[in-house]
């Protein structure tokens, strides 16, 4: 449940994997899945009659001078300059200077009526076609749901949803008694209700059952207070830190918890170690990094051996060991930093497994043992492989898990303790295949989360002796779907180099007219490495049943056919990601997916960098419509300020502006430096006060800047979550109503009723 930094790609946790994860927070991982996310809450396939629109909307034609004058930034140049070059920017003004605090009443009315504006072009979010939307998508969900169990230590642990509650409950029973009734240890609706807000960065039971630790972010800031809960007494015990970055571990008598400490950057810096029972005030720094962008986070192997602490830097990392039953003892350290040099380790037994791409990009598989794992006593099990991209591994007692990718494609493969191998089948060609909640180290049954374009989430357990799948659930969609009106395909779009085939996933009903006169919607990120799995979503629903067509491009910078495919799209090759982009979109045009002007593009976070610089360097009239979440857009500024939390640490992603050749480098894509006077397409933007990932103003200036040159009558439409930070709103059912906004948006810049 942890997540890596904006840089990080996902090692893999103890409850996503073998390897635990650093614990930084990430632009990186919710960005990436912010763009699907316009598209991607639990849900059916709506009627493409359904009357979505008011009244109004039909008759209005959608253009910016429809709906009056829209908000206008005021003008209050300040001069930067690096390098001997001059920037001047017109809206520096909407950074509050006692940022992350913003209370100064200009930037915020200019933020209201920004949002005020919305609801007049596109009507209220409880009247109109937000409201019909946000319904429709609704009726997707099943409110009353609940998840598999899944049986850690002596129990068993569920989550669940209540119908007309946002947020979920986690309850649990004795493992194996069930006869007995399931008792709540964490209702999350109660947490949100002190802010309306509330995000659950880490869940870790004792080791015993007797606690449970979790991390609570109440603002979007990503700054998680650490917080235990007697589970005996049902009493919360005093919270240790309020600047966490979600990162937990239990040692294996559950009488010490660790977890890591965040600076004033919101960098993760110390791991601290609390005996229950201790006043925090008294707990043990265990280890700090004095390293000013390079984080810490820690975590356990899943046989409860082992306390991992990695030390991280976006693409470097650094690995100390602990015995989880030593918990005094001082960490050694296992592997030293070397550049771009990332190394995973977990236990099985006396073994230690490591994932490592120390001698391939595409990682390699080697064991060691665990009372001298010495690099000379390491030998290799799996080497690396151009075509065989290794992403993590679960070492079980008797089995052990390999995830891997196969020239993009996801494997399963499960090797016994003889080492005899083979590979999980499953009924698809393509699809997207995870680990899902695997808590229990004794076990031959692997938990598996598996979905496609158009399969919905489903929870397998595989047994791994008798090699069965057996269905533990299939997302419910209670108004209904039918995977047999859609289809999907993967696609090779070949970039302007005339060498690289870039990958596109695509889904779309099958009685859409093939005649390219339906909408199509295009989907990319391609950035620190992180890919985009083709994966079901069934509020994307409300736009297939439109006669929408949406295609993920795989671009460069993402790391969806290898490493080698995320290195070819950073630094000095960053602008393959951009170009990769609009390659695919025209490959898809002359396909006759659809017309240059009726295609609309998305992305979230660093994907919302590849949106603003798409809409700068594509030709004009190709996209009729942009959608930007929490976008990264002010990159040579926000890069030059090292007080900001990831800036630092992602020198090795974008490059360091300080260097002149990497400044200039940057100035070229970013798009706020790039804004000229000419035609873009329908924008909407979004962001959150709270974000500390991307802040608030980066977008918010973006907006003002492109409303003062665009050349257009097209819409421009800005919107500040003022409750909320990178993620969006952390309610299912308001994150829903982001959802339709963002919809809502592209029906009618499409004109589509």
């Amino acid at each position: 449940m942890t997540a890596r930094s904006r840089s990080g790609r996902p090692a893999g946790n103890r409850r996503a994997g073998g390897f635990p994860a650093p614990g930084t927070s990430s632009r990186a991982l919710i960005g990436a899945a912010l763009g699907l996310a316009l598209l991607a809450l639990p849900a059916t396939a709506a009627s493409a009659a359904s009357a979505a629109t008011t009244k109004d909307a039909k008759t209005v034609a959608f253009t910016q001078s429809s709906f009056g004058p829209p908000p206008v930034a005021k003008v209050a140049p300040t001069t930067l300059e690096k390098h001997g070059d001059v920037r001047v920017d017109n809206y520096f003004w909407m950074r509050d200077p006692d940022y992350p605090t913003v209370d100064d009443e200009a930037i915020l009315a200019q933020l209201k009526a920004e949002n005020a504006y919305i609801d007049q072009v596109l009507g209220g979010e409880e009247t109109g076609l937000r409201k019909s939307l946000f319904d429709e998508m609704l009726a997707r969900i099943k409110q009353d749901d609940t998840g598999v169990p899944y049986r850690e230590g002596d129990w068993e642990y569920q989550s669940r949803f209540e119908t007309g509650k946002q947020y979920p409950i986690f309850v649990r029973r004795p493992w194996g008694k069930t006869d007995a009734p399931f008792t709540t240890i964490l209702d999350v609706n109660e947490l949100a209700g002190r802010t309306g807000y509330t995000r659950i960065g880490a869940f870790a039971p004792s080791p015993d059952g007797r606690y449970l630790a979790f991390a609570e972010d109440d603002d979007g800031s990503i700054r998680f207070t650490v917080r235990i809960k007697d589970l005996e007494t049902g009493k919360y015990l005093p919270d240790l830190t309020e600047t966490s970055s979600a990162s937990l571990a239990w040692s294996a008598d559950g009488k010490s918890l660790f977890y890591n400490l965040q600076d004033d950057n919101i960098r993760p810096k110390k791991i601290l170690r609390h005996t229950m029972g201790a006043a925090p005030g008294n707990d043990v720094v265990v280890h700090e990094e004095p390293d000013g962008p390079w984080t810490v986070g820690i975590g356990r192997t899943l046989s409860g051996e082992l306390l991992v602490i990695y030390s991280d830097n976006n693409a470097t990392n650094e690995v100390r060991l602990l015995p989880a039953d030593k918990p005094e003892a001082k960490p050694s350290l296992f592997v030293e930093r070397k550049p771009f040099v990332e190394t995973y380790v977990t236990n099985q037994g006396d073994t230690l497994w490591i994932r490592t791409n120390d001698t391939h990009r595409n990682f390699r598989l080697v064991k060691a043992p665990v009372a001298d794992p010495r690099k000379e006593n390491w030998v290799e099990v799996i080497p690396g492989d151009d075509h065989v991209y290794l992403t993590d591994v679960i070492a079980f007692k008797d089995w052990l898990v390999i995830f891997d990718k196969l020239d993009g494609q996801d494997r399963v493969r499960v090797r016994d303790a003889q080492g005899n191998e083979h590979t999980v089948a499953f009924p698809d060609a393509a699809f997207t295949v995870g680990a899902g909640a695997n808590e229990h180290y004794e076990t031959g049954t692997l938990r598996l989360s598996y979905q496609s374009l158009v399969t919905p989430p489903t929870t397998y357990d595989y047994d791994m002796k008798a090699r069965t799948l057996t269905v533990r659930k299939v997302q419910e969609i209670p108004s209904g779907y039918d995977a047999s009106l859609y289809t999907s395909e993967r696609l090779l779009a070949p970039a302007r180099d005339g060498r690289t085939m870039i990958p596109v996933s695509i889904v779309y009903r099958k009685d859409r007219p093939t005649d390219g006169s339906a909408p199509l919607h295009v989907y990319g990120y391609g950035s620190y490495g992180y890919g985009t799995d083709p994966t079901f979503s069934p509020s994307r629903l409300s736009l297939l049943d439109r006669g929408f067509a949406f295609a993920i491009l795989h671009v460069r910078g993402g790391d969806d056919l290898g490493r080698g495919w995320y290195e070819d799209g950073k630094l000095e090759h960053k602008v393959n990601t951009f170009t990769d982009f609009i390659d695919a979109t025209q490959f898809l045009v002359k396909k006759g997916y659809a017309r240059a002007g009726n295609v609309s593009m998305s992305g979230g976070s660093a994907g919302g960098l590849l949106v603003g610089a798409v809409m700068n360097m594509a030709p004009e009239g190709l996209y009729g419509a942009a959608v930007a979440h929490v976008p990264f857009v002010d990159v040579v500024t926000t890069m030059l300020d090292d007080t900001l939390p990831l800036t630092a640490g992602e020198y090795d992603e974008w490059g360091n502006p300080n260097e002149k050749d990497a400044y200039f480098r940057m100035k070229a894509y970013s798009p706020y430096d790039n804004v000229t006077a000419r035609a873009y397409p329908h924008t909407l933007i979004t962001a959150g006060i709270a974000d500390s990932q991307v802040t608030y103003w980066e977008p918010a200036k973006w907006a003002a800047l492109l409303r003062a040159r665009k050349t257009d009558d097209n819409v421009l439409l800005s919107y500040t979550n003022l409750g909320a930070g990178h993620g969006g709103a952390s309610g299912r059912f308001d994150k829903l109503k982001e959802v339709a906004l963002s919809t809502a948006f592209l029906l009618r810049a499409h004109g589509v009723q």
